[in-house]
């Protein structure tokens, strides 16, 4: 059987957030979520989490949004205390990856605080594909021995498969390209597993002030539940809607 994982990012950002992600997945086709720690709306997160145990629930590691859990910083925060913002990670950049390894395990071990067992690992702004970066995200993946979301380079992949990190076989991007016509189709004939990438939401202050995202968020959310959407997913006889417990 194919399986197919709808992945909600930004789980946590805020009240709003969490709860687009929860109609998605209620009341769509949604499956999995990545749960911020560092953000606002962890703990409501958490708790819609546990009262949603079908909704695979993994890590969205954080580097570049809010502020980190632990204070001591130097290389990966700003004077103010907050994390750099993605722009400083598209360049060339340097910063200390011990920081990194001990931020990102404080933010799993606060999901873990909350009781909950992750699925996965990805990251916000996908930075665990920059640079050295993936170096700490394969070492905490081995760790926690947790599948990973697979859209880093090809020798860091080869790396993962070969430290035994499981992953799907192929990551998309654009959800409106796949469900809209019939590129899944098509892509399952190469392909056993494949996660899509979705931001669905509502919208609240936080989130128009401060996401480069904002809008298409509600978009997101309304074709995730769209009735017709939603049958033509379910119709299909060789593919299972599935979560990273399934890879």
């Amino acid at each position: 059987m194919k399986k197919l994982i709808i992945n909600a990012d930004d789980f946590g950002y805020s009240r709003s957030v969490n709860y687009g992600i929860i109609d998605a997945h209620q009341l769509g086709i949604l499956t999995s979520a990545t749960l911020m720690t560092n953000m606002p709306g962890a703990g409501h997160a958490a708790e819609l989490a546990k009262a949603n145990p079908s909704l695979g629930v993994g890590v969205h590691l954080v580097l570049t949004c809010g502020k980190p859990l632990l204070k001591h910083h130097k290389t990966i925060a700003d004077m103010n205390g907050n994390f750099r913002r993605l722009d400083y990670y598209k360049g060339a950049f340097t910063i200390d990856l011990d920081e990194v390894y001990e931020e990102w395990k404080a933010q799993i071990e606060k999901f873990l605080s909350f009781g909950l067992i992750p699925t996965h690992l990805d990251s916000h702004h996908h930075i665990h594909s920059f640079g050295n970066i993936p170096e700490v995200f394969l070492t905490l993946a081995k760790e926690y021995r947790l599948p990973v979301r697979g859209n880093m380079p090809k020798d860091w992949m080869d790396t993962a498969r070969q430290k035994g990190i499981k992953t799907t076989d192929y990551f998309c991007y654009q959800i409106e390209t796949v469900l809209k016509d019939h590129t899944l189709e098509q892509l399952f004939e190469n392909y056993d597993s494949i996660e899509i990438m979705t931001h669905p939401a509502y919208l609240d202050k936080s989130v128009i002030a401060n996401s480069s995202y904002a809008y298409p968020r509600v978009d997101e959310l309304e074709m995730l539940i769209h009735p017709e959407l939603v049958r033509k997913v379910k119709s299909f006889t060789d593919i299972k809607l599935a979560t990273y417990r399934d890879i």
